[in-house]
């Protein structure tokens, strides 16, 4: 693989806060239509814990002139590229909300594949990766993904009557959703680090019997931690979450070898 350039580490992730020399880092993957912003508040919880890498993908905020991937895979190849040197240098948890836990999934799955060991990963608001999306959102039209946005209640219903900002952004919302609708996984795709599902109790996207299917993909342990809400409870419950991801942050330990680098087991 093709070393990446710092220049490509810097379009791919934001980091808000320093953190504690010798601390591990969070690597945060948005949902469909969201970007690295989303995870402000989150940085700023954890900046005594770890540093918060959030990614942002393309199409979106400063990087909204560029095209944005319309395939789960071709992403997490161009983020796994863009951050290989970042996640080879430290402890690293991958958390990932909806799409971005998928998105997350991948990138762990390349990780391992790379002889990395993520030390685990939050997989919040959607079912296992083996679940099948077989929605077409993407095929709607603006009016009828708008109120898809409106119904998930994530997104500002101000930004959503904004004809500019929707004309800005509505390409990658139906690349993300594309990308979320046609994404297929195999019950075979099995991690080796414990993994954590997070999801809302009332959440229609995440039904709690697919949310278990998580367990399915890894070799480690497996936990479910449900909280009040819909598909956006983390925004209401942002106490909660954030508590467990601290908890998990302070305590965690990972291999490395004489060169600091993790490994995988």
């Amino acid at each position: 693989m093709t070393t990446a350039t710092a220049a490509e580490d810097a379009l791919w992730a934001r980091t808000y806060h320093p953190a504690p020399a010798g601390a591990g880092q969070l690597v945060c993957f948005p949902h469909a239509g969201g970007s690295a912003s989303f995870f402000y508040p989150l940085s700023a919880e954890l900046a005594a814990a770890a540093e918060v890498v959030a990614v942002q993908y393309p199409g979106r905020q400063d990087r909204h002139g560029e095209p944005t991937p319309s395939d789960i895979n071709v992403l997490a190849d161009l983020v796994y590229r863009a951050l290989r040197p970042r996640l080879a240098a430290r402890p690293t948890t991958l958390f990932g909300h909806s799409m971005g836990s998928v998105v997350a999934f991948e990138v762990a799955r390349r990780m391992e594949a790379d002889g990395l060991a993520p030390v685990r990963l939050f997989a919040s608001g959607r079912g296992g990766p083996s679940v099948p999306r077989t929605g077409t959102v993407h095929l709607r039209d603006d009016a009828g993904i708008v109120a898809e946005l409106d119904g998930l209640a994530g997104t500002d219903a101000v930004l959503l009557a904004d004809e500019d900002f929707l004309r800005m952004v509505m390409p990658a919302i139906r690349a993300d959703y594309t990308a979320v609708e046609t994404y297929r996984c195999g019950p075979d795709a099995v991690l080796r680090c414990p993994i954590t599902a997070l999801t809302g109790d009332s959440d229609p996207k995440a039904p709690h019997e697919e949310v278990l299917v998580w367990g399915r993909h890894t070799s480690g342990d497996f936990e479910l931690r449900r909280f009040p809400g819909g598909h956006f409870y983390l925004v209401d419950e942002a106490d909660a979450v954030t508590d467990v991801l601290r908890r998990h942050l302070v305590t965690a330990t990972t291999a490395t070898d004489p060169a600091g680098q993790r490994t995988a087991p």
